[in-house]
């Protein structure tokens, strides 16, 4: 291989990485605000999950329909990713128990303290 041919090489995977950056920044966003509430993580957790939902959505695709190639830049592809950032997402909070909480038949109470101590947390922010 020629120092050419290295360059030619190395400018291509720094396209595809900024690629896989960019469309997965904008793909997290795009699922966070789809889903209401308040989401873990800052900007690379975002962008962690807008490349996953792209994996996903992408690779799930592909597996179901092994001719068609889905890239995340597409229209497709966006609205692939944003579908399969959504549902990590949602594994994220059903794991996390932010959804569900498990509780005995005494333990009503402690239902009501956290809705209280939310509420509290909202009204001190602002």
């Amino acid at each position: 291989m020629s120092q050419d041919q290295m360059v030619e090489l190395f400018k291509q995977c720094c396209n595809e990485v900024l690629m896989w950056i960019g469309f997965g920044t904008l793909i997290g966003l795009a699922s966070k605000a789809i889903m209401p509430g308040k989401d873990p993580g800052g900007a690379v957790g975002t962008m962690m999950l807008g490349i996953m939902g792209s994996i996903i959505g992408c690779g799930t695709m592909v597996f179901f329909w092994p001719a068609l190639r889905v890239t995340p830049v597409s229209i497709p592809g966006f609205c692939l990713g944003t579908i399969g950032a959504f549902l990590v997402l949602i594994a994220y909070r059903v794991l996390a128990g932010g959804i569900f909480t498990e509780s005995e038949d005494g333990d009503r109470w402690f239902h009501g303290y956290r809705r209280y101590r939310r509420r509290r947390n909202m009204v001190e922010d602002v």
